[in-house]
């Protein structure tokens, strides 16, 4: 039969299943293919599986358009299927137990996340944040070099560079002031946090710094002056940590509130299935035979 031929067959098939009376409810599906639309060697494809997909209001084009690409796609995916039972050797084609295992792990997992959600006590104390990173130090060597640091990006013609200059050196708060009173004024760039630790590499991508011994240019640079064909560049290092040494705790502090809380969900899972165990074992809910 030609292409257009079975498609027109196929779209007349469809047509009368759907609309000829049909109820829009799903029904037992038959031992014997009557209604069937469908079929792969042993494997039938019944109207009632097609008109769920359908909803009222949709125009009978429509309706056979998506019930005709469906039952395609039903096709295609029922005879790889097949081709891979035939083909596969036993041990492969046995996904019963696999399916049971994740069934079984996705079940505990919702479980499990819902109960975290209704007990989990997520808040921490900073004297509990400064007792873990005081008993766990080790595990907070810098892996990479940190800086507290404050930096400005200016263009090259703007005015009163030199004031601009004199400012980011000082330490006064009234020079810190007028520098980003003068930030302000003149299109730039100038996270002017100098409390918080950043990555020296962060700075890197801002400030074209060559160096090829960071750590060599941090213990020997704390002002820093670069220039390009556009910009002029302001640094000021107040303070730097080198990478394996001891993380600042203020760095840290996010990461060891998460620890915190992933310690008490896995105490909290623990507690949940000791608890089960032994209300089963109180009911005898189990037996361990010989």
């Amino acid at each position: 039969m030609p292409r257009s031929t079975g498609a027109l067959a196929l779209s007349a098939l469809l047509f009368s299943v759907l609309f000829s009376g049909c109820q829009w409810s799903k029904k037992e599906k038959p031992e014997q293919p009557g209604n069937a639309v469908a079929r792969v060697h042993d494997k039938f494809l019944y109207s009632e599986d097609i008109r769920k997909m359908l909803t009222p209001g949709t125009t009978r084009e429509d309706s056979v358009l998506i019930v005709t690409n469906y039952v395609q796609s039903w096709i295609k995916q029922q005879v790889i299927l097949n081709k891979a039972e035939t083909n596969l050797e036993e041990e492969k084609k046995d996904v019963d137990k696999k399916l049971e295992e994740y069934r079984n792990s996705l079940i505990t997992y919702i479980y499990e996340t819902e109960l975290i959600r209704q007990r989990l006590d997520t808040v921490v104390t900073d004297p509990e944040i400064e007792k873990y990173y005081a008993e766990n130090q080790q595990n907070f060597e810098l892996k990479d070099n940190i800086i507290k640091v404050l930096y400005l990006r200016v263009n090259r013609d703007a005015p009163k560079l030199k004031k601009a200059r004199e400012w980011y050196r000082s330490s006064s708060s009234k020079d810190r002031a007028a520098l980003e009173e003068y930030c302000y004024q003149f299109p730039s760039d100038f996270p002017l946090d100098d409390e918080t630790w950043f990555l020296f590499d962060d700075l890197l991508k801002k400030v074209p710094i060559k160096t090829y011994d960071k750590e060599a240019f941090l213990r020997n640079n704390r002002f820093i002056e670069i220039e390009d064909s556009t910009n002029l560049y302001l640094v000021k290092i107040s303070d730097m940590k080198i990478r394996e040494s001891l993380s600042p705790l203020s760095f840290v502090k996010e990461d060891i509130r998460n620890l915190i809380i992933n310690g008490r969900k896995l105490m909290l899972i623990k507690e949940m299935e000791k608890a089960a165990y032994d209300e089963a074992l109180k009911k005898n809910e189990f037996e361990i035979y010989d």
